[in-house]
């Protein structure tokens, strides 16, 4: 078994234990640091924005529904000084290559790999009448690539606060809506990655022992009681090592059946329909769009009462709902795999309250909501599992809710 340290990996001793999400003040000095050796001059920023798990509401938020993220420990570093020029540099602790590009040539087709979703989100802004500058931007990141967990996110976020900051501006409420939409605009138009917005939204709205109650339709959203800790609960975060990406097809197929699906029963958002019934009897005729939309209706109420339960103060009563949540995606969505499938069976055979994949899907993570004096058992047996099948071991950590983004100095 494996652990995260950072963006790699170290071998599991024998005790089970957590990735290590740093000391955010320290990480702070440390990409200031780095900052400084890079550009000769200190940043005139240092801000962060976390990953995120969704605990359920999984492929609602660009149908307009309800989704319940919270943010995690780990978080991207963006170390940020502005230019007197209109260049943009951008460096990262996770990549060989640097990215140097101008002001006006930011934009869909004018940025790839990792870099679109750091410049990508100062083009975004600049079309959105923000006044940015050019910029050096050198960025860390303790939030696992490729895990599902939100790690372009926590990269759009803490450079769109980077720049926020730069500007002079607070980041107020409003300021951060604002820059939810941009992130979005960045992850979809250069990116290529057609996300629905919750990443960017709890990356900049979470606060600590809450979830965020998003409501996609309005963008309205609340904070919701969440404190496993408190009830003896942990949740364990599995990364499967499977293959993760939203870019290639899956993802985007998904979300064009249920835009068709919206299309066909006259409504804009399938969260408008409102006789959910009756709109499956009218989808009867194509199989797959049915199952896609009946997840779609199922989880959305599967949100609504893990709320009720949560201001109820019933943790445990959850535990079902997750693993309905992941039954509905494995068969009806369809974006479960192997990896997460047997993360799931394998943590609720040891005695996991309830257990789902989180995320787009595809691989990436899954989450088990246990015991706490039982993580060690499930860790354990998930390990197990894996190499049993010979496969690689799996990432494990487990997340306390946690702080949106913020500036640290």
């Amino acid at each position: 078994m494996r652990l995260f340290q950072g963006c790699a990996y170290r071998p599991y001793s024998g005790a089970m234990q957590t990735l290590d999400p740093g000391d955010p003040a320290a990480l702070a000095d440390e990409v200031a640091s780095r900052f400084e050796q890079l550009h000769g001059r200190p940043p005139q920023a240092v801000v962060a924005a976390p990953g995120r798990v969704n605990l359920i509401g999984e492929h609602l938020d660009y149908n307009g529904g309800l989704c319940l993220p919270m943010a995690l420990p780990h978080a991207t570093y963006a170390a940020v000084a502005a230019r007197d020029d209109d260049v943009v540099t951008v460096t990262s602790g996770q990549a060989d290559d640097r990215f140097e590009g101008r002001l006006d040539a930011l934009g869909p087709g004018d940025v790839s790999g990792w870099a679109a979703y750091a410049a990508g989100v100062l083009w975004a802004m600049r079309e959105d009448g923000w006044d940015l500058t050019g910029c050096d931007v050198v960025v860390e990141s303790r939030v696992p690539v490729g895990a599902g967990l939100s790690s372009s996110a926590a990269i759009e976020c803490s450079v769109a606060l980077g720049a926020v900051t730069l500007a002079g501006v607070e980041a107020d409420g409003a300021v951060r809506s604002r820059l939810v939409r941009a992130c979005m605009r960045a992850e979809a138009e250069v990116a290529g990655a057609p996300t629905g917005g919750m990443d960017q939204a709890v990356a900049l709205f979470a606060r600590a022992e809450a979830a965020l109650l998003l409501d996609c339709r309005d963008w309205s959203m609340r904070q919701v009681p969440w404190a496993p800790a408190a009830a003896g609960l942990a949740l364990l975060v599995v990364d499967t090592r499977a293959s993760h990406a939203l870019t290639d097809g899956g993802y985007g197929a998904r979300r064009r059946d249920c835009e068709d699906a919206a299309r066909r029963l006259g409504v804009e958002l399938l969260r408008d329909v409102d006789d959910p019934q009756a709109a499956l009897a009218e989808l009867a005729d194509d199989e797959r769009v049915h199952q896609r939309v009946r997840h779609v209706f199922t989880e959305l109420d599967r949100v609504r009462r893990t709320v009720e339960l949560l201001d109820a103060g019933d943790m445990d009563g959850i535990g079902p709902l997750l693993t309905a949540s992941h039954l509905s995606l494995r068969d009806d969505y369809e974006v479960s795999c192997e990896e997460l499938d047997v993360v799931v069976e394998t943590a609720l055979d040891t005695g996991a309250l309830g257990a789902r994949m989180t995320g787009g899907g595809f691989g990436g993570s899954a989450i088990a909501l246990v015991r706490a004096d039982a993580v060690e058992d499930v860790a354990a047996a998930v390990s197990d599992a894996y190499d049993g099948r010979g496969w690689p071991a799996p990432g494990l950590l487990t997340a306390p809710p946690s702080a949106g983004a913020r500036r640290l100095r």
